[in-house]
């Protein structure tokens, strides 16, 4: 009984161990801002101060949000030649709504522990909901026209930034939910803030949602392994030329620092936050070419980062749970009160609190290997399993 829903959900392998792949890093990223001493109070990608390896710690990590938001359009493709455009469309809407409301009520609990939810951040998988969602509305549209929609918030949002508040500035709320990160205490003891900006996340799922057309089934492997590399080199060739010119492609400028390997830290540091047209180029086109490549790889490695790949919604919520957990016991095993507990951002974790780097990517390897099994588990009965909810979790 159990072989034709396995057989109905077969997937492309790739696209899953890119997933993964991403999905082990991001997990870095949520050890870093939680363990690693200075996290609340220093930016790993300032090239004043910070080192080379806590530069590369964060900036690997930023391939992951955006693959992770091209991919959901490739797979809302390839889950489309399945169902009918209106099938579709209201699925992307039930789902994207359901990532807002995931976001807003257990992402924020995961993240702050304080169940009065005192602070309230919008992030990825609000971004990634919203996207769903326009997403939705743009289906009835030729597979063109939402290509150059998408082409067009990704290359042209950075005309949008000559209208952001200044630096010292307060954007109004509508902006920074659409174009400038922004944090607000809009009450004593309240706050808000919009860590993910929403242009041009919908351009990216777009584009994403493009790139599906080259795997439905019986298309030339051959050929669509020669368009990724392709749109990929396109890609990287586009960052390293708009950046050498300094002048469009995002807001932050690399200048020449205190030593080479400064100015090669300054050069790299891109914007992230809405991701610029640099920062798309420099993640989404390295990502092509490895898809390109995962085509023809079979080892050992891929058998587990497709696993993770599998789960995503699942390992994402709980792996943060799981971190955050590790961070109270750690808070009082170092000998620290329940006084201390809301003094940073994040409860139970004070800005003077937090270990090494190198504890850091322990703690990393750790955390990703112990999860392995109960992901797998996981990853097994949602393929031999047909009911609703998997298809939200």
């Amino acid at each position: 009984m159990n072989q034709p829903i396995a057989s109905a959900k077969a997937r492309i392998d790739s696209i899953d161990i890119l997933r993964g792949v991403i999905m082990i890093i991001m997990a870095l990223d949520h050890v870093r801002d939680f363990f690693h001493l200075g996290a609340m109070t220093s930016d790993p990608t300032d090239p004043s101060t910070t080192t080379p390896i806590l530069f590369f710690t964060r900036w690997i990590t930023h391939f992951c949000a955006p693959i992770f938001v091209f991919l959901a359009g490739t797979s809302a493709f390839l889950t489309g030649t399945k169902r009918t455009k209106k099938e579709m469309s209201v699925f992307l809407l039930k789902r994207g709504l359901w990532l807002m409301i995931v976001d807003l009520v257990i992402f924020n609990l995961l993240f702050s522990f304080d169940p009065m939810y005192h602070a309230i951040f919008v992030q990825v998988l609000w971004v990634t909901g919203v996207s769903m969602i326009i997403l939705s509305a743009c289906l009835y549209l030729p597979l063109n026209i939402i290509f150059v929609i998408g082409l067009g918030m990704v290359a042209g949002h950075n005309l949008l930034d000559t209208f952001n508040a200044p630096a010292n500035g307060q954007p109004s709320i509508w902006w920074a939910f659409l174009h400038q990160q922004n944090f607000v205490q809009f009450a004593p003891g309240r706050f808000y803030g919009v860590f993910y900006p929403l242009i041009p996340w919908p351009g990216i799922m777009m584009l994403g949602y493009c790139l599906g057309s080259l795997f439905v089934k019986g298309y030339d492997p051959a050929k669509r392994r020669s368009k990724l590399l392709g749109f990929g080199i396109t890609a990287v060739i586009v960052f390293f030329v708009l950046r050498f010119i300094n002048v469009y492609g995002d807001l932050r400028l690399w200048a020449t620092q205190k030593d080479t390997t400064a100015t090669i830290l300054s050069y790299f540091n891109v914007t992230k936050y809405p991701p610029s047209l640099l920062y798309c180029c420099m993640t989404i086109g390295p990502g092509l070419i490895m898809l390109a490549w995962l085509e023809k790889i079979k080892a050992s490695w891929t058998n587990i980062a497709v696993i993770y790949g599998r789960v995503p919604m699942f390992y994402y919520l709980f792996h943060f749970f799981v971190i955050h957990t590790l961070c109270v016991i750690l808070f009082f095993a170092t000998g620290r009160n329940i006084s201390e507990a809301a003094s940073g951002m994040m409860a139970f974790h004070p800005n003077d609190f937090g270990f090494s780097l190198g504890i850091v990517y322990l703690i990393w390897v750790l955390l990703v290997a112990g999860l392995y099994p109960l992901c797998k588990k996981y990853s097994i009965y949602k393929a031999t399993h047909d009911k609703w909810w998997l298809t939200y979790l």
